[in-house]
């Protein structure tokens, strides 16, 4: 099954894989994707829609097994604050549901960021836009693929 973010990337002509797992409804994170497609967590990106202090909404990708830092965030997108979206306006403003969310075919084209750890590695894997599929590629191609600029965005590991 082709979704709007695969169409985008074929239209790009950027080379990806799919991998398909089973959906646990309970369970939707990352780490928990990650798990089922045989990927380590820091290598399984997942999207965040965030609002900054003027309203505008702005996406917001990180390593699964890290957490976003909504002060980072603001600074990168040159914003005073940054919150998470609520749950509740996620699909009607994505077209996506949680679990599925991505930058590449979304509803509108948001402002996107990636934490810079996505440089460290050769292939990521972001959600395809529906849950039960992930999309494989390089870190430079979903830069592309979703215009998204590189910053630091998740919060130092608390131990």
């Amino acid at each position: 099954m082709k979704t709007n973010a695969a169409r985008l990337l074929d239209r790009l002509s950027i080379q990806y894989d799919t991998r398909e797992y089973e959906v646990d409804a309970d369970d939707l994170t990352a780490t928990n994707v990650a798990r089922k497609i045989n990927m380590p967590a820091d290598q399984v990106f997942k999207t965040l829609l965030c609002k900054l202090g003027d309203g505008e909404y702005v996406f917001a990708a990180v390593p699964g097994d890290s957490e976003l830092d909504l002060k980072k965030l603001a600074v990168a997108a040159d914003a005073k604050k940054a919150e998470l979206a609520s749950l509740k306006d996620v699909e009607p403003l994505t077209g996506y549901i949680r679990g599925g969310v991505t930058v590449m075919g979304a509803k509108k084209a948001y402002r996107a960021f990636v934490d810079e750890a996505v440089e460290l590695f050769d292939t990521i894997s972001v959600s395809a836009g529906m849950r039960g599929m992930q999309l494989l590629l390089s870190p430079a191609d979903y830069i592309r693929a979703a215009e998204a600029t590189v910053a630091d965005l998740t919060k130092a590991a608390t131990s």
